[in-house]
């Protein structure tokens, strides 16, 4: 399984930004996708993750309400939808993929975010 992730970018605090995790490889369905960040100095973190048919969506406390998780099948692509970004929202910004009741076994290459104050 290939992850390419991208739309990652400067914006200023408050503004949105949409992140896109391109996946080929095996079959887009069985994988439950997810998004996880790490900051500059900081271990990576778990954002979001969404189960194969869209109905399972989890979030961490810090995005939850802000960030929407998203995926179209018949594009193998996962989205993050970021809203109200915030300064602390900057990092690399990592799609990854498993099967169910696994760990994450599959990662993209990962996007920068930078948010401005």
């Amino acid at each position: 399984v290939q992850l390419q992730a991208s739309g990652g970018g400067l914006v200023q605090a408050g503004d949105s930004l949409r992140l896109s995790c391109a996946v080929s490889g095996r079959t887009f369905l069985n994988y439950v996708m997810g998004w996880f960040r790490q900051a500059p100095g900081k271990e990576r973190e778990f954002v979001a993750d969404i189960s194969w048919n869209g109905v399972i969506r989890n979030y961490a406390d810090s995005v939850k309400g802000r960030f929407t998780i998203s995926r179209d099948n018949a594009k193998n692509t996962v989205y993050l939808q970021m809203n109200s970004l915030k300064p602390e929202d900057t990092a690399v910004y990592y799609c990854a993929a498993k099967l169910p009741l696994r760990n994450y076994s599959y990662w993209g290459q990962g996007t920068l975010v930078t948010v401005s104050s």
